[in-house]
C-alpha cells in the first residue's frame, strides 16, 4: 500500500476511534494533517481573540520544514496508536 493510501486510510480510521482523543492529541493530529496536505503554515497568525485558531496555527507552525511524507507517517502512526 502506498504512503498516500495509508494516509487516506488513517484519515478514515480517525473518524471511528474507540474514544475521542484529548485536546492535545487532536491538536497534534490537526497539525500533522495540515503539514502533510498543505506544507508549512502560511498566512498571519490569528489574533489573541481567536484562541482556538491561534493554538491550531501554532501547532501547525511548529512542524515547519517537516517533509510531507514525514508528517503523513507520523499521522498514520498516531492514529494507529489510538486504535
Amino acid at each position: 500500500m502506498s504512503l498516500q493510501a495509508e494516509f487516506e486510510q488513517a484519515l478514515a480510521d480517525s473518524k471511528n476511534l474507540p474514544e475521542r482523543p484529548d485536546n492535545m492529541t487532536l491538536l497534534k493530529m490537526y497539525a500533522l494533517y495540515k503539514q502533510a496536505s498543505q506544507g508549512d503554515a502560511g498566512g498571519e497568525r490569528p489574533g489573541m481573540t481567536d484562541m482556538v485558531g491561534r493554538a491550531k496555527w501554532d501547532a501547525w507552525a511548529a512542524l515547519k520544514n517537516t517533509a510531507n511524507e514525514d508528517a503523513m507517517r507520523q499521522y498514520i502512526d498516531l492514529v494507529e496508536s489510538l486504535k
